[in-house]
């Protein structure tokens, strides 16, 4: 099917105006030459054989005679073989030049980079040469030939530019789909790896809201010694040693000083019980199994929300929790 795209519109119409322009010009030409071809058979006198003979000294001139059908003519629409070839050429140049405006549209349309690739297909070199097919049609068909090849290479040109852009960013659209696959595979298996870590947590677990066996946490600091590490930690936040015994009654409440503890109803986690647990992880990345973590991260909750551990502990005994 014939383009109708406005390029391929316009040079039909210029090569209608130029078909309209050179008929006239060819008529015009055909009646001049026919007036002087008849003006000078007219003025020229009869030459009997014998005067013809002697003045060649016996010998014929050879004749010839102008062809009686002129030299086959190509147009739009013919179906001789050369305007078929002059037709497809020009549909396969508009095609071709479609092609590569389509390509750079979807480039730049998808956002990606397609690194050395020129992303603009040049297509001038083409249109200035369809543009010269068009205007060659009705012209005599041995002219055309060469115009039909002029236009055939460059189409063939166009399309291996523009099938290398189109693989280049089917390539760069393959390895975004594929970054993104893994991407999300990672957000899976570190989800699923969370969700083990607080599922064996909760079986170790008592649950927070009683206080689990004494057991070993991490880094060697038995309860007894978590609380032995909250003591040295108590005059840097300005408490005396009065606040002591009411941060053990607290975090004997709450988690029985193990920094597994997890309770399974809230998602509470460690020594303090901060919900959720992840929250300790501004006091330090190893906040799952650290205790100085958990009691650093607890100190800082208690004097933000109630100045104190005791005040800390009056609000857990009037409510239940703090």
């Amino acid at each position: 099917m014939r383009s109708s795209s406005p390029i391929a519109l316009d040079r039909r119409a210029r090569t209608a105006r130029r078909r309209t322009r050179r008929r006239s010009t060819v008529l015009t030409a055909g009646l001049a030459f026919g007036v002087i071809a008849a003006v000078a058979v007219s003025t020229v006198p009869p030459v009997s054989t014998a005067e013809e003979s002697a003045r060649t000294g016996g010998f014929a001139l050879a004749s010839f005679t102008l062809p009686a059908e002129p030299t086959a003519i190509v147009a739009a629409g013919g179906t001789d073989e050369i305007s078929t070839e002059a037709t497809q050429a020009m549909d396969d140049a508009d095609a071709a030049i479609d092609a590569a405006a389509q390509v750079t549209a979807d480039v730049k349309a998808s956002g990606l980079k397609l690194g050395d690739v020129e992303t603009t297909v040049d297509t001038a070199e083409l249109g200035s040469a369809a543009e010269r097919l068009a205007g060659g049609l009705d012209l005599p068909a041995p002219l055309v030939p060469d115009l039909i090849d002029d236009v055939t290479a460059l189409v063939a040109s166009v399309e291996a530019s523009t099938a290398e852009v189109r693989g280049s960013l089917n390539a760069a659209k393959a390895l975004k789909a594929k970054q993104e696959a893994a991407a999300k595979a990672k957000r899976e298996a570190a989800a699923r790896a969370a969700a083990a870590a607080a599922e064996a947590a909760a079986s170790q677990s008592s649950g927070g809201g009683s206080a689990p066996s004494p057991v070993a946490v991490g880094g060697g600091a038995s309860p007894a010694e978590a609380q032995s590490i909250a003591k040295g930690m108590l005059s840097g936040y300005g408490w005396g040693g009065d606040q002591f015994s009411c941060l053990v009654s607290l975090w004997n409440k709450e988690s029985g000083w193990n920094y597994r503890a997890y309770n399974s109803s809230s998602g509470a986690y460690g020594i303090p019980q901060a919900l959720p647990g992840s929250k300790m992880g501004s006091a330090g990345a190893d906040w799952q199994t650290s205790a100085a973590t958990q009691i650093r991260w607890g100190f800082g909750y208690i004097a933000g929300r109630y100045g104190t551990p005791c005040g800390a502990w009056s609000h857990s005994q009037s409510v239940g929790w703090y």
